[in-house]
């Protein structure tokens, strides 16, 4: 008697080009529902000048300390009280010699509160600071 000897099977092949393919799919779909544009945290009404803009914008690297309406302080996006902010101008300036910081103030905010954070900055022995403003000036 005689037996028929099976064949051995090879382990399956994976076809990479549909794997492929579909992580092609997937990249795109990522690509174009994933937002790229920042947000900002807190809506602010700069006021408006008539003066041009000049000089460079407000470098990555500067301070932006934010002033909301109602007249709370944000620095770098994060909220802070006054005390805490003048302590994080003195460690900034203490790391920087050179740091140059932005304020960046609602229209409607009260002119104490915009005293308060060049007072910090004035604490924190920083030399130059800007204000950001709507230009409706010729560019």
């Amino acid at each position: 008697m005689q037996f028929a000897t099976r064949k051995r099977r090879g382990t399956p092949a994976v076809i990479i080009v549909s794997l492929i393919d579909v992580l092609i799919v997937v990249l795109i779909f990522m690509m174009v529902t994933t937002t790229f544009k920042q947000q900002a945290a807190i809506k602010v009404v700069l006021p408006k000048s008539n003066q041009p803009k000049t000089g460079a914008r407000t470098a990555e690297k500067d301070l932006v300390v934010t002033i909301s309406k109602t007249g709370l302080f944000f620095l770098k996006g994060d909220p802070v009280t006054s005390e805490k902010l003048e302590q994080r101008l003195k460690d900034a300036a203490a790391a920087n010699s050179n740091l140059t910081m932005t304020i960046s103030a609602d229209t409607d905010t009260p002119l104490g509160q915009v005293v308060k954070v060049l007072d910090a900055a004035s604490a924190a022995h920083i030399k130059v600071v800007n204000a950001s403003v709507d230009s409706e000036g010729k560019k």
